[in-house]
This record gives C-alpha cells, structure tokens and sequence, in this order.
C-alpha cells in the first residue's frame, strides 16, 4: 500500500498518520502519539501497531472515500508499515 494521503507529503513513520503542524512530535518523523520527549511512546511489534490502528479503519475510509473492512484494512497496513522507517529491518 502506498501511502494512502497523496496530498499530505509527510507521514507519520510508525503509525503512517499524515502528520500536520497540530499532530508533529518533537521528531519532525513521527506524530506526537508515536513519539515524545526523545523516545517512543509505547514499545509495541509492528503487528502490535496494526493491530492498534485497525480500530482507526471507519477515519481513514472517511478521510479516503475507501469502504474497507477491518480485516481489509489490517492486511492493507500489514503490506505498509515495513515501508515506514520505524518498521524497516
């Protein structure tokens, strides 16, 4: 999947929220939710993160026009997240 906010050019590195001035951390790659005074916010698996923002698929078919299931969009994030720097091995 690529990233799915072509208008937005900076996204988030660990959870892929298209970051703006109200949600960028201190890390100009990471929202304020991933990342804060220096470091992470949680330490989770890239498949913890998925799982955590599958819950966000109703925002994010509102915010695209998509209609995706929960189990659709899981697989869809399971294919973008290794792009993110957070994730890459």
């Amino acid at each position: 999947m690529e990233n799915p906010f072509p208008n937005q050019q900076r996204f988030c590195q660990s959870c892929g929220m298209p970051l703006s001035e109200e949600v960028v951390s201190d890390n100009p790659d990471y929202c304020k939710y991933c990342f804060a005074d220096g470091h992470f916010t949680q330490e989770c698996t890239m498949e913890q993160m998925v799982d955590f923002c599958v819950q966000y698929v109703d925002e994010f078919n509102k915010g695209t026009g998509q209609h995706l299931t929960a189990d659709e969009y899981r697989q869809e994030l399971l294919r973008y997240f290794p792009t993110l720097k957070r994730w890459q091995k």
